[in-house]
């Protein structure tokens, strides 16, 4: 019956373009022609400059782009967002699948295509699962120091292309060094071009923004490096870039055994999935239209395996690249579609003309679209704001200089979910007072002026009762009675915990039989309805001599209650 259903009605949502074509207005066509083929000269340079920085042929980038865009236009749910290689995936695959390559360049390009299906395989499996929680694994300031970390190492990979050195190293550190060791050897002229590559490229962004200056950069440099035959002189470049479409192929399995293949995948997804859809839900709230997040997955898997079919590597969604999209009008997917077509006609007719493209100019582009990850301002805030953050995104830094992008991005989710249990288990436990004049209930510490409540304590437990945090709030609460004087009552405001545990139900136990030892009693109040139910079950509400507990502290304060007799007296 559901699969029936599912036939009739939900198709649509499984196929986005059942929706978006039957409401497309012919307006839109030259908008999303203008956008795809904005995209793809924006595309044309990034892309042979992330190939390069992954280890790859030139044209694989391009590749990439291609066929992942169409990928992403027949599944992905978001109008705007453009598909392609990214600068944190093209570093993870040069430091993960280059150990694993064993030096074979054809065996490191298969890993790498197959790396892309292996993505477009727990894609698959995330849809079906639903684990579209795994945007919220990694929080942002996790996601800063990350992208921070990420930066740093993709500039240092690109310093020895820019000043015509050999360089290497395992990490940011061993490159560093390396690097330190290594410019004696500059080569001028290759520093030269690459310097005035880049102060093109950072004028070009602040003065004409929207605009190809990637792309116009490139051409200009291969004209200069044509005419004064700059290669003949020793100024590296990327030399014959085969013609053509690529060769469609079924990926070679069996290359790789599943514990090497499927950690390089899964880092991957974990960074395509969250970089598309931060980037695509700004896209849907500026346009006014709803992103389904479940639905990412099947178009990020769309991509990748039409991707890993035309020998490229992963691809995910970027925001530099959809901002350009966007910002060129693109109205639909469609745009992508024009762009991958205008790429298929550079692929055929005009990669001859890239020959003579200097390195350092690539070098120059990954420098200028990668600086921006280094938010060092985020970083001072969090400073300021939260020590908490700023450790956390310390870690996450330090996690990638000195682990690499895989290892890195997988100990920052590690870190996200440490972070996040380390703040649940320190919850703020409120002791409540009277404001003056109003009649509400504050916590204590917060003002100055508030009354005291006489002989109670209330408090207010500022988080759900839980096994991580429930000795926490036994223990202050505790603390607060040996530091108070004739204490006759202690009220326990659940107003402001969502959920309680078998933990949290016996702490209160716990604090109950504790109270009833020193004849002093004990009342719940605010407790929602999941948390009375289970705080009933336990017994809590015979112990507390009531069978139903008040909503505000109204109801217990100003009350005279016998003293409960101490445990084991008639």
């Amino acid at each position: 019956m559901q699969i029936r259903s599912l036939l009739q009605t939900g198709w649509k949502d499984l196929f986005p373009p059942a929706r978006w074509l039957g409401a497309y207005h012919g307006a839109w066509l030259p908008a999303d022609l203008v956008a795809g083929v904005t995209l793809a000269a924006y595309a044309i340079p990034v892309s042979l400059a992330y190939a390069a920085l992954a280890g790859l042929p030139p044209q694989v980038g391009i590749y990439g782009y291609m066929l992942g865009g169409i990928g992403y236009a027949l599944l992905g749910s978001s109008r705007q967002l453009a598909v392609g290689p990214t600068s944190a995936i093209s570093l993870m695959i040069a430091g993960s699948v280059g150990a694993l390559a064993g030096g074979d360049a054809a065996r490191y390009a298969a890993i790498a295509s197959l790396a892309a299906c292996a993505v477009a395989l727990l894609c698959l499996i995330a849809w079906l699962f639903r684990l579209s929680i795994l945007v919220r694994l990694v929080s942002d300031s996790i996601l800063v120091g990350f992208k921070a970390g990420a930066g740093l190492t993709i500039i240092m990979s690109q310093l020895p292309s820019l000043f015509g050195i050999a360089g290497g190293g395992h990490n940011f550190f061993d490159r560093a060094i390396r690097f330190a060791g290594e410019l004696g050897g500059t080569q001028w002229l290759v520093l030269l071009i690459g310097l005035a590559a880049m102060a093109l490229l950072l004028a070009g962004e602040r003065l004409l923004p929207g605009r190809p200056v990637g792309l116009t950069v490139m051409a200009v440099a291969i004209v200069v490096a044509t005419l004064f035959g700059l290669p003949a002189l020793g100024v590296p470049v990327t030399g014959t870039i085969p013609e053509g479409l690529p060769a469609i192929a079924v990926p070679a399995f069996g290359l790789l055994a599943a514990d090497d293949l499927f950690p390089i995948a899964a880092g991957c997804l974990l960074l395509a999935y969250i970089e598309g859809v931060s980037a695509a839900r700004g896209f849907a709230a500026k346009h006014g239209y709803s992103l389904d997040v479940r639905q990412e997955f099947l178009g990020l898997g769309a991509a990748n395996l039409a991707a890993a079919f035309g020998g490229a590597y992963p691809v995910a969604g970027g925001l530099s690249q959809s901002a350009v999209n966007d910002n060129a009008g693109a109205r639909t997917p469609l745009a992508l579609v024009f762009c991958s077509v205008a790429l298929a006609l550079c692929l055929l007719f005009f990669t001859g003309l890239l020959t003579n493209l200097p390195k350092a100019v690539l070098a120059a582009i990954v420098f200028t679209a990668v600086y921006k990850l280094v938010d060092i301002a985020s970083l001072a805030r969090m400073w300021q704001v939260s020590r908490l953050d700023f450790y956390a995104a310390a870690i996450a830094l330090f996690a990638v200089l000195l682990l690499g992008i895989l290892q890195g991005v997988l100990l920052a989710a590690i870190a996200s979910v440490l972070l996040l249990l380390a703040r649940a288990s320190r919850p703020n436990v409120a002791f409540l007072g009277r404001l003056p004049g109003s009649g509400r209930y504050a916590d204590r510490a917060r003002h100055a002026d508030i009354e005291a409540l006489g002989g109670i304590i209330a408090f207010r437990p500022e988080a759900s009762l839980l096994y991580i945090n429930s000795e926490k709030v036994f223990s202050t609460v505790a603390g607060s009675l040996d530091d108070a004087k004739d204490i006759r009552a202690v009220a326990c405001d659940l107003s402001a915990s969502p959920y309680i545990d078998l933990a949290g139900a016996r702490m209160l136990l716990d604090l109950q039989e504790m109270l009833e030892t020193r004849r002093i009693a004990f009342h719940i109040v605010g407790a929602h309805a999941q948390v009375r139910d289970l705080l009933q079950a336990e017994g809590l509400a015979e112990k507390t001599d009531r069978s139903e507990w008040p909503q505000t502290l109204d109801g217990v304060l100003g009350k005279e209650w016998p003293r409960p007799a101490p445990a084991g007296e008639p």
